[in-house]
């Protein structure tokens, strides 16, 4: 019994030790990731015009911005000093927003 239970966390820990040594092996296939998206919908909608659009989008888009699909999105999301600016406008826009929904909702009461 207890060679069973050894044998069995050996093969636990062989198992975590070949993961730990693919995760970091293929840590540098990154940045061919943008294949993955257009093959998987090739391979999910069998539609090729779909995945050749996507992929010819990406590579566009990295040739004319110069920087990849990821980048792109990580400088989108990143904050910026404008974007108190744009909430502080937005937060007024939905209170007067607001406000005239109320007063619609108020005579449309005292109309019934």
């Amino acid at each position: 019994m207890k060679y069973i239970v050894y044998l069995l966390k050996m093969i636990i820990l062989k198992k975590i030790i070949i993961s730990i040594f693919f995760i970091n092996f293929l840590a540098g296939c990154v940045q061919s990731t943008a294949l993955l998206g257009p093959i998987y919908t090739l391979g999910t909608t069998g539609n090729t015009l779909q995945a050749g659009l996507s992929y010819g989008s990406n590579k566009a888009i990295s040739k004319i911005t110069g920087k990849t699909t990821s980048e792109n999105v990580k400088e989108i999301l990143e904050p910026n000093a404008n974007d108190s600016e744009l909430r502080e406008l937005l937060k007024k826009r939905i209170i007067e927003v607001r406000k005239k929904l109320k007063n619609i909702q108020k005579n449309k009461k005292n109309i019934n």
